[in-house]
């Protein structure tokens, strides 16, 4: 007898849990308020983190794009120094058959 008893024990959880009778049991329905709670705060959460790890990626996906954009102005930047040395612009002149020269004389500064 005890036998069948112990055998009736280990049968029910898996019964009941398939069944759906294990909702129907003290503990869980005085509980359901607050299991309806813990589940509405874990899916929360997922959602949460999910949030989170999409503007982790935007803002790599920026940041990438910022370095990008800044080694482009230092290239841009550099080309522009370079071609506007005076050096430069009287070759440049020259290539072009433009008859202009730089000023011989010093420069004066009109006081007021």
């Amino acid at each position: 007898m005890e036998t069948q008893e112990k055998n009736k024990k280990r049968k029910r959880p898996i019964g009941e849990i398939l069944g759906g009778g294990i909702l129907t049991e003290k503990f869980f329905v005085a509980q359901s308020k607050l299991l309806i709670l813990i589940v509405f705060l874990i899916l929360l959460f997922i959602s949460n983190r999910y949030a989170c790890m999409k503007k982790l990626t935007e803002i790599e996906n920026l940041t990438t794009q910022l370095k990008d954009i800044q080694y482009e102005n230092l290239i841009i930047s550099t080309e522009l120094t370079t071609h506007s040395r005076q050096s430069q612009i009287e070759e440049l002149l020259r290539q072009k058959g433009i008859n202009l020269a730089a000023s011989k004389s010093s420069v004066y500064e009109i006081q007021k």
